[in-house]
């Protein structure tokens, strides 16, 4: 039961290190991603030329992954430019409208290039100009989120960045070798999500070969999580929830459902699964941003054209468990997994 994923192959082509709202104003010139866009640092020092570079952060919603996509962007740039680059980071609460309002601020401002982090946020900047270069991180199919039909990794157009999709073809080896008897899984996703219903898609498509059923079950919005988790235990011997934001900010809700029940997740990310998974197949999002980060170094200061830019994958997965859920549920894990670090 072997299967070659795509998006490994992209990947392995790629030159990578390693590799998830108040509309305030803030200047960032530090690692760590600013959330509070009241803060500001002092003035960065201008190079030799003269040249200090603005750039404008719009993350989709606070949330442990993002913020090490957002940190490993800002550190790559910082460890490149020194004092001579400087952050608006702005936050979208997870709402369509801030992360347009945001965008469009961005392009007032004329900032030098745009960091789009999760979905939405790509989405807004790429609606606000078609000029900036936009650097995307943690979007998981950029086909998917840019409508791009003859998708040739490439966009075309002034976006490029890093995504943040692992293996589905191992995430489903995973589900298969952990629960070999499972015979009804069912995919949980937020259905105003277009790459977690890509996710989906592609999933069901290695249940198929393994004959295992399947259902999805999606929820409009977080209101919906609990009647739409309650309904899938009713089904399902295992679920898959893939890469999906509304799901990562409810895993708590999630968790007090499935655990009880004792209906075992399987997590597209490493957020969800420390929050309610068994296991997940995990990539960097740190990596993946700081990934970015050099990305957009290469257009700044190397004059590097965006349009022509691969969209880059995380080269390297891990898989990992959440150890109190493993041991509640009495699951026995193979040791090529390694347990998620908790505080």
């Amino acid at each position: 039961m072997r299967k070659f994923s795509k998006v490994m192959s992209v990947a392995m082509a790629a030159a990578m290190v390693m590799s998830m709202t108040a509309c305030g104003s803030g200047n960032e010139t530090t690692q760590e991603p600013n959330t509070d866009s009241s803060a500001t640092t002092s003035e960065p020092v201008e190079d030799a030329a003269g040249k200090v570079y603005n750039v404008g952060i719009c993350q989709q919603l606070e949330h442990p992954a993002l913020d090490a996509a957002t940190e490993g962007f800002q550190a790559a740039l910082k460890d490149k430019l020194g004092d001579n680059v400087t952050f608006d980071v702005q936050n979208a609460q997870n709402e369509q409208a801030n992360a347009a309002t945001i965008a469009n601020n961005f392009v007032a401002g004329d900032v030098d290039l745009i960091l789009a982090n999760a979905t939405t946020a790509l989405q807004a900047c790429a609606a606000a100009t078609t000029d900036i270069p936009i650097i995307g991180t943690s979007v998981t199919d950029y086909a998917t989120a840019l409508e791009i039909d003859d998708w040739t990794g490439v966009t075309g157009r002034n976006i490029s960045g890093t995504s943040d999709l692992a293996p589905l073809d191992e995430q489903e080896n995973m589900l298969v070798e952990l629960f070999p008897e499972a015979k009804n899984v069912a995919i949980l996703y937020c259905s105003a999500e277009p790459n977690s219903k890509f996710q989906a898609t592609k999933f069901e498509e290695y249940l198929d070969e393994d004959g295992i059923s399947y259902k999805e079950f999606t929820a409009s919005d977080s209101n919906d999580i609990g009647s739409v988790v309650q309904s899938a235990i009713e089904y399902a011997d295992v679920i898959y929830i893939p890469t999906d934001n509304t799901m990562a900010q409810n895993t708590e809700a999630i968790n007090n459902i499935t655990l009880p029940a004792k209906v075992p997740v399987i997590a597209g990310e490493e957020g969800i699964c420390s929050g309610c998974g068994v296991a997940t197949l995990s990539i960097s999002y740190y990596d993946i941003g700081y990934r970015a980060g050099e990305m957009a170094y290469e257009i700044l200061v190397n004059g590097a054209d965006v349009t022509t830019m691969d969209v880059e994958y995380a080269p390297q997965v891990v898989k990992e468990y959440n150890k109190s859920i493993v041991d509640e549920l009495g699951i026995t894990i193979p040791e090529d997994y390694v347990a998620i670090e908790t505080e």
